[in-house]
């Protein structure tokens, strides 16, 4: 890497900040379709208006918009994607703003070890959770299909989906097996979002929910499969193995357990977007972390499970099986 490379990598923020900026003001939907100028732009969202131009006039630069006498215009892939008056808007970047502001403390958390986000999911408000709920679920409706496509479904009638948010990979499960009673397990006040996005997708009458909170309650019973995507991550050590006692006692006998997450190796600097990811897990929680191979396979042994085995996708995020015989 040459000294070159290494100043456009520390740089790389500006770009992204100019386009969080912009999401963040509402930009790209406030630019009709004919062509809107930066001073009808700042007056409309309440800006500045030689700042509102000179951060258009960036957008244009790097390709996010058009520019014609004077007019500013979306670009296809920005009105599809940045406007909220499209179908396929990404409302769910607003998550990624979010991080902007904890991971900006990533100094100090290292010099204290304290996250900069101390506040729990559940308290860090309603427009904080329903980005984060979208964005996890745009993410999660994309890939779902091809992360539970080759899992053996075949003796499988029930699942628990445990703080499965939007409730996208159990939408998957059904769509994979119509028979199969699935349910969401959440938080109280994640679940109302996690019914609206079920509803919205057409599984109202397909997928339950459950509400409670894993750290305090016991779950449900009686099913033939658990499920953790991206939950392992949010919680210490100590919390996981205490879960995953949980997820033992509510298996049917024979049944199995699914953990889907980053799952490093035994130095913790691969995969890379997972040694990265612990990073954000440093920042935006009290003790969440990317756990390696050895501590997940020895937390599920702990708690009773066995027939442990794991495959890792080309993305380097990890599905670890195991059975309650």
């Amino acid at each position: 890497m040459n000294p070159f490379t290494i100043r456009e990598f520390a740089s790389s923020f500006q770009k992204s900040r100019i386009l969080l900026s912009a999401f963040e003001l509402d930009i790209f939907t406030a630019i009709e379709e004919t062509g809107t100028p930066s001073h009808q732009i700042a007056a409309n969202l309440h800006l500045d208006e030689h700042a509102c131009e000179r951060l258009l006039n960036a957008l244009v630069s790097l390709g996010f918009l058009t520019k014609q006498d004077q007019l500013f215009l979306n670009t296809a892939v920005s009105f599809n994607f940045l406007s909220k008056n499209s179908a396929n808007y990404l409302g769910g970047l607003m998550h990624t703003n979010h991080l902007w502001n904890t991971w900006s403390h990533l100094t100090q958390v290292v010099k204290s070890g304290a996250s900069a986000q101390p506040a729990e999911i559940n308290a860090r408000g309603d427009d904080w959770l329903v980005s984060f709920i979208t964005a996890m679920h745009d993410r999660a409706i994309k890939q779902a299909p091809q992360q539970l496509a080759n899992i053996d479904l075949t003796g499988i009638n029930s699942l628990l989906d445990i703080g499965g948010g939007s409730g996208a990979f159990s939408m998957e499960f059904v769509n994979r097996k119509p028979t199969l009673e699935a349910t969401v397990f959440d938080l109280p006040n994640v679940v109302p979002i996690t019914e609206s996005f079920i509803a919205k997708e057409g599984f109202a009458n397909k997928i339950k929910t459950y509400t409670g909170d894993y750290t305090t309650d016991e779950l449900p019973g009686g099913f033939d499969l658990v499920f953790l995507s991206a939950i392992i991550h949010s919680n210490s050590l100590e919390v996981n193995q205490q879960l995953i006692k949980k997820c033992y006692g509510a298996v049917n006998k024979g049944g199995k357990i699914i953990i889907q997450d980053w799952i490093m190796n035994n130095e913790r600097t691969q995969p890379t977007a997972g040694a990265i990811f612990a990073i954000n897990m440093l920042v935006g929680t009290e003790a969440g972390d990317c756990f390696t191979e050895q501590e997940v396979t020895g937390m599920l042994a702990v708690a009773g499970f066995s027939n442990i085995s794991r495959i890792e996708f080309d993305s380097g995020l990890s599905q670890v099986t195991a059975q309650k015989h």
